[in-house]
């Protein structure tokens, strides 16, 4: 105990550590320099000064003692102390050669190793802790009794006599136990909420990376896109300002020609004039002219139109045309709006056609599907028409035309609602209301008017893309190979409105969203 007592003399009853350079106040208590400057920089309402051990005032701000002699007594006992790092809390009881403490008893303010603790009383009112230095801080300031309590309105750790006779007299008391049980249970509340939204951060952070890595990948994809076309778009301007300049050369030689032989046949009429006028002269009386105006209105009226046209070489429209067909591609290329959402109208469907439930997919079948011969369907040949109709606008829509089961026998295209429902003149392509991408085998066509133009390049994917530029008066089709390959565009004025049409001779036929 002698140790115990000696270490209790020694602490500072602020930090509870063995005195560092003591100082006194008038009082005679101690205290480290630096916690009693802590307590003496924080003045009390009153503007005040008191000592934090027996609340004695001071008007003014005490000065403080060094006390020399307590700090040669602290430093003394401190160097003959074992290091507490090497085993932690010593037992208290163990002074001759220092023991690791497994307990500490508040009540006794000792720590115990394990063959003290097995002696000691552990009955009330001995109160048995982790091994701890800190005694003191586990005790009640005011009537130095063990802190067992925890005062709810005050949200304090209070002695039994603080709860009976003390400030905290008739306030809401519980047990430590229960005080810290429920504390635990706030905060276990506050981790599961903690931890429910990192998850819920961590599955957002996962979601942003993943968009990122999808906006990288898409930012790749149409870098890549852009600089293809943008080559492309570079060889067709090329070509289309050779064809430009060659139609201005040719027409300017072509209404040069022009203008040298009505030179010529000028000049020849002027000699002729000059030879009349020497004759007259020579025949003076002689008024039988009128042959002489034999050519002229016609030679004048080529003249007063050829210098009256406005000096233009009618290039406009190859210039206007072509620059069109570039936007078109650039439009294909990345289109304003999305695919069209095309399905199926069964309706139309030939009975040799098998239409599936989402109105995409048609193909053979070997069962007749024995629907009403209606008007509006195709008796003779194995078509379908789309349910929707385009009659503004640009929009387009893609169609699988290969992989297993599909189909070497197939049109693809537009058509008017007022086509033929009978006969070969009902089959895409076959009149003048449809337009059409036809394969029969190895070969491809496109088809209007049963004029057939055999393709030099056949589409080398299985997807084929059709665009539709209703005002501009295009259809247009492209093979979706990497990068995109335009195969034809059709160029008329249209009349009714569009809708999609599928043929098929075997296999299937799918329509895809792009």
């Amino acid at each position: 105990m002698a140790s115990a007592d000696s270490r209790a003399e020694l602490q500072c009853s602020v930090c509870l550590n063995i005195y560092t350079d003591p100082v006194t106040l008038r009082c005679g208590h101690n205290f480290c320099r630096v916690c009693i400057d802590r307590v003496l920089d924080t003045p009390e309402g009153s503007g005040g000064y008191s000592c934090p051990e027996c609340r004695e005032k001071f008007p003014d701000r005490p000065a403080l003692q060094r006390n020399m002699k307590l700090r040669n007594i602290a430093e003394t006992f401190l160097s003959a102390q074992p290091k507490q790092e090497e085993f932690g809390i010593s037992c208290t009881h163990c002074v001759d050669s220092p023991v690791p403490a497994v307990r500490s008893c508040l009540h006794c303010e000792v720590s115990l190793c394990d063959k003290h603790l097995s002696v000691h009383k552990t009955s009330p009112p001995h109160i048995l802790t982790d091994p701890t230095l800190s005694m003191e801080s586990r005790k009640c300031s005011v009537h130095k009794r063990i802190l067992e309590y925890y005062c709810t309105e005050d949200e304090t750790c209070v002695c039994v006599s603080c709860s009976m006779i003390g400030a905290h007299k008739g306030h809401e008391i519980k047990s430590l136990d229960e005080a810290s049980e429920k504390k635990k249970e706030i905060l276990r509340n506050i981790l599961q909420n903690l931890l429910t939204k990192r998850e819920e951060t961590e599955e957002r952070v996962q979601s942003l990376q993943e968009h990122k890595r999808n906006i990288e990948g898409k930012a790749s994809g149409d870098t890549e896109r852009v600089t293809v076309l943008f080559k492309d778009l570079r060889r067709r301007l090329e070509e289309l300002e050779k064809k430009v300049l060659g139609e201005i050369y040719g027409r300017a030689q072509q209404v040069s020609r022009y203008m040298v032989d009505m030179i010529r046949d000028l000049e020849i009429k002027k000699e002729e004039l000059s030879r009349k006028m020497r004759h007259i002269e020579e025949l003076c009386n002689m008024t039988d002219l009128c042959d002489t105006e034999d050519g002229d209105n016609e030679d004048r009226e080529r003249h007063e139109k050829l210098l009256h046209d406005g000096g233009g070489l009618g290039v406009a429209g190859v210039l206007h045309t072509g620059l069109s067909d570039i936007i078109t591609e650039v439009n294909v290329y990345f289109p304003i709006q999305g695919a069209a959402d095309i399905l199926l109208d069964v309706n139309t469907a030939n009975n040799d056609l098998y239409i599936s439930d989402d109105r995409k997919t048609v193909s053979m079948s070997d069962v007749d599907q024995n629907r009403p011969k209606t008007p509006e369907r195709f008796q003779d040949y194995s078509q379908v028409m789309s349910g929707q109709s385009f009659s503004s606008g640009r929009h387009y829509w893609e169609v699988d035309v290969g992989g297993s089961g599909g189909s070497d026998k197939w049109i693809v295209g537009m058509c008017y609602p007022s086509i033929e429902r009978r006969g070969l003149q009902s089959v895409f392509g076959y009149n003048n209301k449809s337009w059409g991408l036809y394969r029969d085998g190895n070969q491809h066509f496109v088809i209007h008017r049963r004029n057939k133009i055999l393709l030099p390049t056949n589409p080398s994917s299985n997807r084929v893309r059709i665009y539709l530029d209703y005002e501009g008066g295009r259809i247009s089709f492209y093979d979706l190979c990497d990068p995109f390959r335009h195969v034809y565009t059709f160029t008329t004025t249209f009349t009714e409105p569009l809708h999609a049409g599928l043929c098929l001779w075997e296999g299937y036929l799918k329509i895809c969203r792009g």
